[in-house]
């Protein structure tokens, strides 16, 4: 090989050698300019999810779109500003259905709801109030429903009930608010629970006016938010494993700010409870995530 030959093959290499750094810089500047634009639009703060899971939901909706590039993807989002609601649901990752986990659902009808009622028939107001926190399209509030309305039976109108479904995701939530569900929504739930607490419409299901007169859904983002009180219980599942953990710890505490003194909280199986957040609550049931508030 001639040392013409040499020269200009390292030429070349150096060359696309200088293209990479480029290329990965411009990547790295649509992405970030991206999370600002996001959260200017959507309210959505980027900074507080974790970075790997954060960027592999970014790139769902890059890929759905077509889009080559981030830079590619921030003007489609100029041009439709309807794909902000498309990219805010990726991002919230809102998977649920009724009953999720039943292990967790048999311990709350067995033990916890008939320790909380057993506590409140003594008392003048007899209240119970429970929180699902990422509620998505409101399976899991509707499940609780369900439960209460199973083991109250007929002295279900003698308490106050109240059970609050928040999530970010408008479109889940006008769901959850509809109350009606798909064949499929309902696979895992026996024919007499479908039978007695919800009406066929068509294909489709309708939560009863009876469940959904206890059930209310709404805007609330966990971080930002106006913090909630006065729970008897809180289930926030497979939502906070996304956030720093800092984010994490700080959630839960507020979780345990949240609850009335032997209140229940209800954490994701993946989840785990972080530094002086595992201090305030004692253990119930760890198999299951489940934890009893103690007073700080």
């Amino acid at each position: 090989m001639s040392s013409s030959s040499m020269s200009s093959d390292s030429v070349n290499k150096a060359s696309d050698e200088g293209k990479e750094p480029v290329r990965v810089l411009e990547a790295d500047l649509g992405y970030e300019m991206l999370k600002k634009i996001i959260t200017e639009n959507t309210g959505f703060n980027c900074e507080h999810y974790k970075e790997a899971h954060f960027r592999r939901r970014i790139n769902v909706r890059v890929r759905a779109t077509n889009s080559d590039s981030y830079g590619a993807y921030l003007k489609l989002l100029k041009k439709v500003p309807e794909e902000y609601g498309h990219l805010v649901e990726t991002l919230t990752v809102n998977v649920s259905e009724f009953f999720r986990n039943p292990e967790t659902f048999e311990i709350i009808e067995k033990e916890i709801i008939p320790s909380i009622v057993k506590c409140r028939s003594e008392s003048l107001i007899k209240s119970i109030r429970i929180w699902s926190a990422g509620c998505a399209a409101g399976e899991e509030a509707y499940s609780l429903a369900i439960l209460l309305h199973s083991i109250l039976k007929t002295d279900f109108n003698k308490y106050r009930i109240r059970i609050t479904g928040t999530d970010i995701d408008a479109h889940s939530l006008e769901k959850a608010r509809r109350g009606i569900y798909s064949e499929n929504s309902l696979k895992n739930i026996d024919a007499s629970i479908k039978e007695h607490y919800f009406l066929k419409q068509g294909e489709e299901y309708q939560v009863i006016d009876q469940l959904k007169n206890i059930t209310h859904f709404k805007y609330h983002d966990l971080i930002s938010g106006p913090k909630l009180n006065h729970f008897d219980i809180i289930i926030c599942r497979n939502v906070m494993i996304y956030f720093k953990k800092e984010i994490q710890e700080q959630l839960q505490l507020n979780f345990h700010q949240a609850l009335e003194k032997g209140g229940f909280f209800v954490i994701g199986k993946a989840e785990t409870l972080l530094g002086s957040a595992s201090c305030c609550f004692k253990p119930y049931n760890s198999r299951e995530r489940l934890y009893m508030k103690e007073t700080l």
